[in-house]
Protein backbone atom coordinates (compact mmCIF):
# COMPACT_ATOMS: atom_id res chain seq x y z
CA UNK A 1 0.00 0.00 0.00
CA UNK A 2 1.49 3.49 -0.64
CA UNK A 3 0.28 7.19 -0.48
CA UNK A 4 -0.73 8.62 -3.93
CA UNK A 5 0.02 12.76 -3.86
CA UNK A 6 -2.05 14.55 -6.36
CA UNK A 7 -1.57 18.20 -5.89
CA UNK A 8 -3.14 17.78 -2.51
CA UNK A 9 -2.50 21.24 -1.89
CA UNK A 10 -4.56 22.60 -4.92
CA UNK A 11 -8.43 24.03 -3.96
CA UNK A 12 -9.64 23.07 -7.79
CA UNK A 13 -7.61 19.59 -8.65
CA UNK A 14 -9.01 17.52 -11.06
CA UNK A 15 -8.40 14.79 -13.47
CA UNK A 16 -10.49 13.20 -15.47
CA UNK A 17 -9.35 9.92 -17.78
CA UNK A 18 -11.03 7.30 -19.83
CA UNK A 19 -9.07 4.10 -20.29
CA UNK A 20 -9.40 0.32 -20.58
CA UNK A 21 -8.76 -2.82 -18.64
CA UNK A 22 -7.25 -0.82 -16.08
CA UNK A 23 -5.96 -2.17 -12.55
CA UNK A 24 -3.74 -0.26 -9.61
CA UNK A 25 -2.72 -1.49 -6.82
CA UNK A 26 -3.51 -0.47 -3.20
CA UNK A 27 -3.09 2.88 -2.57
CA UNK A 28 -4.82 6.55 -0.79
CA UNK A 29 -5.52 9.92 -1.41
CA UNK A 30 -6.67 12.74 0.30
CA UNK A 31 -8.93 13.56 -2.75
CA UNK A 32 -12.16 12.01 -3.87
CA UNK A 33 -12.18 9.02 -6.67
CA UNK A 34 -15.26 8.40 -8.77
CA UNK A 35 -14.86 5.00 -11.32
CA UNK A 36 -17.42 4.50 -13.48
CA UNK A 37 -17.54 1.11 -15.89
CA UNK A 38 -18.59 1.50 -19.32
CA UNK A 39 -18.18 -2.08 -20.46
CA UNK A 40 -17.00 -5.27 -19.07
CA UNK A 41 -16.26 -6.10 -15.56
CA UNK A 42 -13.89 -4.27 -13.08
CA UNK A 43 -13.06 -5.24 -9.04
CA UNK A 44 -12.63 -2.44 -6.72
CA UNK A 45 -11.62 -2.84 -3.09
CA UNK A 46 -12.16 -0.35 -0.90
CA UNK A 47 -11.06 -0.84 2.64
CA UNK A 48 -12.27 -4.44 3.16
CA UNK A 49 -15.33 -4.64 0.90
CA UNK A 50 -15.33 -6.19 -2.63
CA UNK A 51 -17.57 -4.66 -5.18
CA UNK A 52 -17.21 -6.02 -8.86
CA UNK A 53 -18.76 -3.40 -11.06
CA UNK A 54 -20.72 -4.10 -14.29
CA UNK A 55 -21.89 -1.97 -17.25
CA UNK A 56 -23.08 1.27 -15.68
CA UNK A 57 -22.25 0.69 -11.91
CA UNK A 58 -19.93 3.03 -9.94
CA UNK A 59 -17.78 3.77 -7.07
CA UNK A 60 -17.46 6.72 -4.61
CA UNK A 61 -14.48 6.55 -2.76
CA UNK A 62 -13.74 8.76 0.02
CA UNK A 63 -10.82 10.70 1.11
CA UNK A 64 -8.48 8.22 2.70
CA UNK A 65 -10.05 5.27 1.88
CA UNK A 66 -7.61 2.46 0.87
CA UNK A 67 -8.64 0.76 -2.37
CA UNK A 68 -7.15 -1.15 -5.24
CA UNK A 69 -8.88 -1.76 -9.01
CA UNK A 70 -8.14 -4.77 -11.03
CA UNK A 71 -9.41 -5.34 -14.33
CA UNK A 72 -8.36 -7.31 -17.71
CA UNK A 73 -11.36 -6.35 -19.68
CA UNK A 74 -13.35 -3.20 -19.31
CA UNK A 75 -13.84 0.33 -20.34
CA UNK A 76 -14.33 3.07 -17.77
CA UNK A 77 -14.23 6.67 -16.78
CA UNK A 78 -12.11 7.57 -13.58
CA UNK A 79 -12.25 11.27 -11.78
CA UNK A 80 -9.82 12.28 -8.75
CA UNK A 81 -11.12 15.61 -7.50
CA UNK A 82 -10.21 17.63 -4.66
CA UNK A 83 -12.84 17.42 -1.61
CA UNK A 84 -12.83 21.39 -1.68
CA UNK A 85 -14.57 21.68 -5.04
CA UNK A 86 -17.75 19.69 -3.40
CA UNK A 87 -17.15 21.15 0.02
CA UNK A 88 -20.93 21.15 1.25
CA UNK A 89 -20.94 17.40 0.66
CA UNK A 90 -17.56 16.78 1.78
CA UNK A 91 -18.36 18.70 5.42
CA UNK A 92 -21.80 17.07 5.64
CA UNK A 93 -19.47 13.31 5.19
CA UNK A 94 -16.36 14.85 7.74
CA UNK A 95 -16.21 11.70 10.19
CA UNK A 96 -18.35 9.14 7.78
CA UNK A 97 -17.98 6.32 5.67
CA UNK A 98 -20.30 4.94 3.41
CA UNK A 99 -21.24 1.46 4.08
CA UNK A 100 -21.48 0.63 0.50
CA UNK A 101 -19.46 2.75 -1.98
CA UNK A 102 -21.35 1.20 -4.98
CA UNK A 103 -24.07 3.09 -7.17
CA UNK A 104 -25.22 3.59 -10.43
CA UNK A 105 -24.72 7.45 -11.53
CA UNK A 106 -27.13 8.88 -14.17
CA UNK A 107 -26.06 8.11 -17.76
CA UNK A 108 -26.31 12.47 -18.20
CA UNK A 109 -23.87 12.70 -15.71
CA UNK A 110 -21.14 10.38 -16.79
CA UNK A 111 -21.27 12.67 -19.93
CA UNK A 112 -20.78 15.66 -18.40
CA UNK A 113 -18.03 14.43 -16.36
CA UNK A 114 -16.41 12.58 -19.28
CA UNK A 115 -16.54 16.50 -21.07
CA UNK A 116 -14.36 18.19 -18.09
CA UNK A 117 -10.90 19.09 -18.74
CA UNK A 118 -8.29 21.70 -17.70
CA UNK A 119 -10.31 24.52 -19.43
CA UNK A 120 -13.53 23.78 -18.00
CA UNK A 121 -14.38 26.49 -15.18
CA UNK A 122 -14.88 25.89 -11.21
CA UNK A 123 -18.68 26.54 -11.82
CA UNK A 124 -18.63 23.52 -14.64
CA UNK A 125 -16.47 21.12 -12.48
CA UNK A 126 -18.63 21.56 -9.23
CA UNK A 127 -21.78 21.26 -11.18
CA UNK A 128 -21.25 18.46 -12.46
CA UNK A 129 -19.43 16.39 -9.28
CA UNK A 130 -22.00 18.14 -6.85
CA UNK A 131 -24.78 16.30 -8.87
CA UNK A 132 -22.96 13.00 -8.93
CA UNK A 133 -22.43 13.18 -4.94
CA UNK A 134 -25.97 14.05 -4.50
CA UNK A 135 -26.82 11.17 -6.70
CA UNK A 136 -24.71 8.87 -4.03
CA UNK A 137 -26.25 10.44 -1.34
CA UNK A 138 -29.70 10.15 -2.22
CA UNK A 139 -29.46 6.22 -1.78
CA UNK A 140 -26.68 6.11 0.66
CA UNK A 141 -25.94 5.02 4.33
CA UNK A 142 -23.00 6.03 6.43
CA UNK A 143 -21.06 4.65 9.36
CA UNK A 144 -19.26 6.74 12.08
CA UNK A 145 -15.31 6.39 11.61
CA UNK A 146 -15.61 3.48 14.69
CA UNK A 147 -11.96 2.39 15.47
CA UNK A 148 -9.30 4.36 16.56
CA UNK A 149 -7.37 3.95 13.89
CA UNK A 150 -9.64 5.39 11.09
CA UNK A 151 -10.33 8.25 13.23
CA UNK A 152 -6.70 9.08 14.40
CA UNK A 153 -5.38 8.60 11.09
CA UNK A 154 -8.02 11.17 9.88
CA UNK A 155 -7.28 13.73 12.49
CA UNK A 156 -3.78 13.34 11.08
CA UNK A 157 -4.10 13.93 7.49
CA UNK A 158 -6.75 16.98 8.48
CA UNK A 159 -4.13 18.34 10.72
CA UNK A 160 -1.36 18.41 7.55
CA UNK A 161 -3.98 20.05 5.40
CA UNK A 162 -4.53 22.69 8.18
CA UNK A 163 -1.02 23.50 8.83
CA UNK A 164 1.18 22.47 6.25
CA UNK A 165 2.62 25.55 5.56
CA UNK A 166 2.86 26.45 9.01
CA UNK A 167 4.40 24.99 11.75
CA UNK A 168 3.62 21.13 10.90
CA UNK A 169 5.73 19.40 13.34
CA UNK A 170 4.91 15.45 15.39
CA UNK A 171 4.99 17.88 18.48
CA UNK A 172 2.59 20.29 16.94
CA UNK A 173 0.30 17.60 15.96
CA UNK A 174 1.15 15.70 19.38
CA UNK A 175 -0.16 19.02 21.06
CA UNK A 176 -3.27 19.24 18.66
CA UNK A 177 -4.43 15.24 19.11
CA UNK A 178 -3.40 14.81 22.69
CA UNK A 179 -1.53 11.10 21.66
CA UNK A 180 2.09 11.08 22.16
CA UNK A 181 4.83 12.19 19.93
CA UNK A 182 6.65 8.68 19.48
CA UNK A 183 3.22 6.86 19.01
CA UNK A 184 2.15 9.13 16.29
CA UNK A 185 5.53 8.55 14.33
CA UNK A 186 4.88 4.88 14.78
CA UNK A 187 1.12 4.54 14.09
CA UNK A 188 1.53 6.96 11.06
CA UNK A 189 4.62 4.94 9.28
CA UNK A 190 2.59 1.34 9.90
CA UNK A 191 -0.36 2.22 8.59
CA UNK A 192 0.61 4.76 5.22
CA UNK A 193 4.33 3.25 4.82
CA UNK A 194 6.02 6.52 5.28
CA UNK A 195 7.76 8.25 8.04
CA UNK A 196 5.08 11.60 9.00
CA UNK A 197 7.94 14.13 8.36
CA UNK A 198 8.36 12.55 4.31
CA UNK A 199 4.76 12.90 3.86
CA UNK A 200 4.45 16.24 5.11
CA UNK A 201 7.29 16.90 2.94
CA UNK A 202 5.43 15.22 0.20
CA UNK A 203 2.41 17.51 0.78
CA UNK A 204 4.06 20.61 0.73
CA UNK A 205 6.17 19.89 -2.32
CA UNK A 206 2.77 18.53 -4.13
CA UNK A 207 1.28 22.27 -3.27
CA UNK A 208 4.49 24.11 -4.78
CA UNK A 209 4.29 22.31 -7.90
CA UNK A 210 0.36 23.20 -8.25
CA UNK A 211 1.55 27.14 -7.59
CA UNK A 212 4.05 26.73 -10.53
CA UNK A 213 1.66 25.56 -12.77
CA UNK A 214 -1.12 27.70 -12.13
CA UNK A 215 0.44 31.10 -10.99
CA UNK A 216 2.79 33.32 -11.81
CA UNK A 217 4.22 33.37 -8.50
CA UNK A 218 8.46 33.60 -8.21
CA UNK A 219 9.94 30.22 -7.12
CA UNK A 220 11.34 31.54 -3.85
CA UNK A 221 7.24 32.63 -2.75
CA UNK A 222 5.62 28.95 -4.42
CA UNK A 223 8.38 27.51 -1.43
CA UNK A 224 7.60 30.02 1.71
CA UNK A 225 3.71 29.65 0.43
CA UNK A 226 4.19 25.61 0.70
CA UNK A 227 5.78 25.67 4.42
CA UNK A 228 8.89 25.75 3.45
CA UNK A 229 11.34 27.80 5.61
CA UNK A 230 14.20 28.38 3.27
CA UNK A 231 15.12 28.10 -0.81
CA UNK A 232 18.02 25.85 -0.17
CA UNK A 233 16.26 23.31 1.70
CA UNK A 234 12.98 23.32 -0.69
CA UNK A 235 15.41 23.47 -3.94
CA UNK A 236 17.30 20.17 -1.49
CA UNK A 237 14.05 18.53 -1.50
CA UNK A 238 12.54 18.69 -4.73
CA UNK A 239 15.19 17.57 -6.61
CA UNK A 240 15.86 14.85 -4.15
CA UNK A 241 11.74 13.34 -4.84
CA UNK A 242 11.38 14.82 -8.73
CA UNK A 243 14.98 14.04 -9.72
CA UNK A 244 14.57 17.49 -11.29
CA UNK A 245 15.18 21.50 -10.50
CA UNK A 246 12.16 23.51 -9.35
CA UNK A 247 13.66 25.79 -12.15
CA UNK A 248 13.62 23.15 -14.41
CA UNK A 249 10.32 22.11 -13.42
CA UNK A 250 9.13 25.37 -14.16
CA UNK A 251 9.69 25.71 -17.92
CA UNK A 252 8.31 22.38 -18.29
CA UNK A 253 4.92 23.87 -16.45
CA UNK A 254 4.59 26.83 -18.58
Amino acid sequence: MFYQFNHLGSPDYMKIEKGTDFSFPTHLHQCFEIIILLSGEMEVTVDDKRFVLKEKQAVLIFPNQMHSLYSTQSEHVLGIFSPRLVQAYATKIYNKLPKSNLFQPDEYFVTALERLDKSSTSTEKKGVLYSLCAQFDNTAEYRKRQTNSETLLHKIFSFVEEHFNTDCSLLKLSENTGYDYSYLSRHFKKNIGMPFNAYVTHYRLSHACYLMDNTTLPIIRCAYDSGFTSLRSFNRSFKENLKITPTQYRKTSV
